[in-house]
């Protein structure tokens, strides 16, 4: 078989069962989506709070754009670490309750990036079999032995890592699952892990900025600590890029091992100045108004989908996902909702189990209660 001969038998399998990725060029941002010259309702998007769009902000990445241009040039290791990168760092870690922080182009590298550095052949990484992929794939890729365990079940962690490890265990989870939405049970997890003298790695992009006090996330929102923390900017923050949080001894160990930081361009530190302002309006009391309207947002599209014929998960966040099961079933209700103008996005395997196709529904924010009404009698009207 020749190399297009591969390609094009991949490909063929992908359309055949329904699982062809495309991607829409769309216009605007937030609350609406134009394609076409056609106005969509945006339930796609994980700014979850509603900040992409903060005139605030933008202004901040603006003025950051203005004083520093619209790149770092270079790694931190070299040039590419500014006052800019260095302040948010400092913000972050004391907001979070760590030593330090360690900012990364983005989540999928944080997490590919913490994994390969700390592993080595004769440690294991027990990790929830839900992970998102970047976890999942730097854990195989790497030279430890992988072992999962069943969605948020800590007896059967718990029995993994009482197996003989001749090095260490890392166990690994989200704090809120992407595709589900639902949350990990991190004090029973962290407990368990510690009782076998591992450490826990918290991937909490989909909490922080949203969930617990001030919108520390996941972890706080539990009272746990993981020695590995790692959030991202792309959801609650309205951004893009990552952080590690963890100790000074693990940050230099880091600094000298981890082969993301060395080696790539760090942020335009106009993006560092812009992620300041995000977290100010995260803290605020606005932050606060905006976490409530999308608990109320929440509350409602679940209170409303009760008798529907899809199936939904435990998830009390912003993810909202209805189990269709068949890909082209999926695909149809998506259709169907595009047609009454709301943007949703059918999500199949491999991203999700087989027999699990879904749309993944995400509530912000920035949306109307009217929204959320006109969402739940498009899917009524489409599930009779």
């Amino acid at each position: 078989m020749t190399w297009q001969h591969r390609i094009d038998a991949a490909l063929d399998e992908r359309r055949a069962a329904d699982a062809f990725r495309t991607r829409s060029a769309v216009k605007g941002g937030g609350r609406f989506l134009l394609r076409d010259q056609r106005q969509f309702c945006n339930f796609s998007s994980n700014d979850y709070l509603g900040l992409s769009q903060h005139p605030a902000i933008v202004r901040a990445w603006q003025q950051g754009a203005d004083r520093y241009g619209v790149g770092s040039g270079g790694s931190g290791h070299v040039t590419g670490y500014t006052t800019a990168h260095q302040a948010l760092e400092e913000q972050l870690a004391d907001w979070l309750g760590y030593s330090r922080a360690l900012l990364f182009i983005s989540g999928f590298a944080a997490n590919q990036a913490l994994i390969a550095a700390l592993v080595g052949k004769e440690d294991r990484i027990v990790a929830d079999r839900l992970s998102h992929a970047s976890l999942l794939e730097a854990a195989s890729l790497s030279p430890a032995q992988l072992r999962r365990f069943a969605h948020n079940d800590v007896k059967q962690l718990d029995a993994l890592l009482e197996k003989p490890c001749e090095g260490q265990q890392l166990v690994v989870t989200e704090g809120v699952f992407s595709m589900d939405g639902d949350s990990a049970p991190l004090g029973e997890l962290h407990a368990t892990a510690r009782r076998h003298d591992a450490w826990l790695l918290v991937d909490d992009a989909h909490g922080i900025g949203v969930l617990g006090e001030a919108g520390r996330g996941s972890a706080a929102s539990q009272d746990v600590k993981p020695e590995l923390l790692v959030v991202t900017f792309g959801k609650g923050f309205g951004i893009s890029g990552a952080a590690v949080l963890c100790s000074d001894s693990v940050a230099d160990y880091l600094l000298q091992f981890a082969r993301h930081l060395i080696y790539s361009t760090s942020m335009p530190p106009a993006q560092a100045v812009a992620l300041q302002e995000a977290l100010n309006v995260i803290r605020s009391d606005e932050g606060e108004q905006r976490r409530q309207i999308l608990a109320a947002h929440i509350q409602r599209f679940r209170a409303g989908v009760g008798e529907l014929p899809w199936q939904m998960t435990q998830s009390q966040s912003a993810i909202q996902p209805l189990i269709v099961g068949e890909n082209s079933r999926t695909l149809r209700l998506a259709q169907q909702l595009r047609e009454r103008g709301m943007w949703v996005t059918a999500i199949r395997p491999p991203t999700v189990p087989a027999g699990t196709a879904r749309l993944r529904l995400t509530l912000t924010a920035a949306h109307h209660a009217q929204d959320i009404e006109d969402l739940l009698e498009a899917l009524h009207d489409a599930g009779e």
